[in-house]
């Protein structure tokens, strides 16, 4: 990969028109690099500069600004399937909740497809290297070079997913202020060919110069925005003084790109500096609260650690042998992250934006209404069960997904003995959280898993070579005999009357008869043990060996994670 253009190292002239020193903070959108990245090895450009002009200048060449899943599929030379998945998860990362691709339906995506900038936009970051662990002495050196063969490779790959996680425990792995500061840097890095990719080419003063306008500038949304509050921050054009006093009834005038450029690495400076500053100030002190590094080794086993960030990400961490809850009222339209969770249950029974799972086991997590996109990754024997527009499964072992899905689930990385099923619960505000988030109960693509390549580009642990383009292994459909139906204990009170009381996902015939036959035979055998003429000595141990049967069947199947709801804490 061609390095990025070099920024100016020039200061301002203060006698100048140059803007003033910025006094705001610049923070990463999280969510492209976090759910919008894709172990596609078509989209790595050895020159993404170069290639992605290319593309805009190809597909820019119909005259349209949005481009659908045939013409994206022609110009990268990709499988139909491939482009659908760009476009789907292009949808659950942008910027702007007015764009017409995140409120289409999915039989109109490909015809409304994606506004090119954002697609180019999206296109670069697939070069993004995820932060390696903290123990490595230089991971921003590293962070952004092709993976190369290790003699560490036999040992990564025969760890489990949870062995790797934990023996690269909390305490070593990124925080939320490094994965910030490591993002601010490889935009500061990468911020001269990305103002390129949306920039226009003009002449003037005999030579050609490179401009941005008011809307070119705005795009720039998608992968950065002021303040703390994500969307509901500062716009980006009331923040550059260039655009600030713009009349909206007049279109702005264009600013060259190197006045944005300089503008833009000043204030992505002075936040990495302050990123810095927070970090050192948490070294040198106490963790606070609210802080979300903590190792969980230093916990209780016992104990759950939860605590919302300041851009509405809530963490839930360290539940263990216990039932955690968290309804709606607790959560306001926030992103949720469950950690290291062992041998419990789970419940966020809310509207949700994202959700990410990350390092547990033996645990049955239920996901409430996902608006944007589920990732698991790093989990064994866990079951989950979400209702959501999609779900990325990531490295996973022995795990059950009970899935409500618009979109195919998306499968990578290197995953073992994987099953997926058609939703099998509800609680009584479910379909009113489908709604407010956008998600469709007609549509439920949970059998259709889309399996990509075992290894992620995007990260930057070394791998084996040879093995880039191996395919991961999919997953299986339940059988419809050992399908069961999860109770949610009823939690709410003073419900509406529009309450939901059925699973709103029309289950299919297999899996309809075999619930059928199940409560069909429950019912006889409830009606045989009523009307049995035993004597009360008879009806005793008849009623010793089901509890004795039924208590081996709860930890069989790990149902007995469902009596922790009843235990308490």
């Amino acid at each position: 990969m061609t390095d990025p253009i070099e920024p100016s190292t020039s200061t301002s002239d203060p006698n100048s028109n140059s803007p003033p020193t910025p006094t705001i903070l610049l923070h990463p959108r999280r969510e492209p690099f976090e759910h919008g990245l894709l172990p596609i090895q078509k989209l790595i450009f050895t020159d993404p500069v170069q290639a992605l002009t290319q593309l805009k200048e190809k597909l820019s060449s119909s005259f349209a600004l949005r481009v659908g899943s045939a013409a994206l599929a022609d110009a990268l030379q990709i499988s139909s399937d491939h482009a659908r998945l760009i476009l789907d998860t292009l949808s659950s990362v942008l910027h702007s909740e007015s764009d017409p691709l995140v409120t289409a339906r999915p039989e109109d995506v490909d015809s409304i497809g994606a506004d090119l900038r954002d697609l180019v936009l999206f296109l670069y970051i697939q070069s993004y290297k995820r932060l390696l662990p903290r123990s490595h002495k230089d991971s921003a050196a590293v962070a952004d070079v092709w993976p190369s063969t290790s003699a560490f490779d036999g040992y990564l790959s025969a760890l489990s997913p949870l062995q790797l996680v934990r023996s690269n425990t909390r305490r070593f792995m990124p925080s939320q202020a490094d994965e910030e500061a490591h993002q601010l840097s490889y935009l500061q890095k990468h911020l001269a060919n990305i103002l390129s990719l949306l920039s226009e080419h003009v002449e003037g003063e005999g030579k050609e110069s490179m401009v941005l306008t008011i809307e070119g500038f705005e795009h720039l949304g998608f992968l950065i925005h002021f303040g703390d509050k994500g969307s509901e921050g500062v716009p980006l054009s009331q923040a550059a003084p260039f655009f600030a006093n713009s009349d909206p009834d007049m279109p702005a005038v264009p600013v060259l790109a190197s006045q944005v450029h300089d503008w833009l690495l000043e204030i992505i400076a002075a936040s990495l500096e302050h990123v810095s500053e927070k970090n050192s100030a948490k070294e040198s002190g106490s963790p606070s609260s609210s802080d979300q590094d903590i190792a969980m080794s230093d916990a209780s086993p016992s104990s759950a650690k939860a605590s919302q960030s300041a851009r509405s990400s809530f963490f839930i961490e360290g539940v263990s042998k216990s039932s955690y809850v968290k309804q709606a009222s607790d959560l306001k339209n926030s992103s949720v992250k469950v950690i290291n969770c062992h041998d419990s249950v789970v419940y966020v029974l809310a509207p949700l934006r994202y959700a990410t799972i990350y390092g547990c086991s033996d645990a049955t997590i239920v996901l409430g209404a996902v608006g944007k996109a589920v990732r698991v990754e790093h989990c064994e024997r866990v079951h989950v069960i979400l209702a959501s527009k999609r779900v990325c499964i990531v490295n996973c072992r022995e795990c059950i997904f009970f899935l409500g899905v618009n979109q195919r689930p998306l499968i990578v990385g290197d995953n073992h003995k994987l099953q997926v099923a058609p939703y099998n619960t509800f609680y009584s505000q479910l379909e009113e959280h489908m709604t407010e988030v956008g998600i469709d109960a007609t549509i439920n693509r949970w059998h259709e898993p889309l399996a990509l390549g075992v290894i992620d580009p995007h990260d930057s642990l070394s791998h084996p070579a040879g093995v880039a383009d191996a395919q991961t292994e999919s997953a299986a459909c339940l059988d419809p005999d050992q399908f069961t139906n999860f109770l949610i204990p009823n939690w709410f009170e003073g419900e509406p009357t529009k309450s939901t009381r059925n699973n709103p996902f029309p289950l299919p015939d297999p899996y309809f008869t075999s619930q059928q036959r199940n409560q069909k035979n429950l019912g006889e055998i409830q009606q045989i043990l009523r009307e049995a003429p035993l004597e009360e000595n008879r009806k005793r141990e008849l009623s010793c060996a089901l509890h004795v049967y039924f208590k081996d069947w709860l930890y069989a199947s790990g149902n007995i994670r469902q009596l922790y709801c009843l235990l308490g804490d």
